[in-house]
């Protein structure tokens, strides 16, 4: 049996943008999808706290050390720049490797610079 779990997630980072002409996605500064474990091109789930909203995606990676969260397409119709948003990632596996496994939790600050990194 698979089991589909956590993999990892950048917690309480900041929307500082929206771009609604643009393919879609959302763009996250490198150097947080490289601390979350999340490629470029890999799908994400979305909540946004402010509004509730929840949408999946897929990850572009950003400028490196720009603290870039933004949404584009059209998710930029979900989220407001200052919005607060839980980027998540999952993965499946099997029922030994779900029994180990330790999620990587990002904890970034108001310009989402990683604040603390927990596995």
């Amino acid at each position: 049996m698979e089991l589909t779990l956590l993999k990892s997630k950048i917690h309480m980072a900041t929307l500082t943008g929206t771009e609604l002409y643009y393919t879609g996605s959302i763009c996250i500064d490198q150097n947080l999808l490289d601390a979350a474990g999340i490629l470029e091109g890999e799908q994400v789930h979305v909540v946004n706290l402010n509004n509730g909203e929840r949408l999946i995606t897929y990850a572009i990676a950003g400028k490196r050390g720009s603290g870039v969260i933004e949404l584009n397409g059209p998710a930029a119709r979900l989220g407001m720049v200052c919005d607060k948003v839980i980027i998540i990632t999952y993965a499946k596996m099997s029922d030994a490797e779900a029994k180990t496994y330790k999620p990587v939790v990002v904890h970034v600050n108001g310009k989402n610079k990683i604040q603390r990194k927990k596995k």
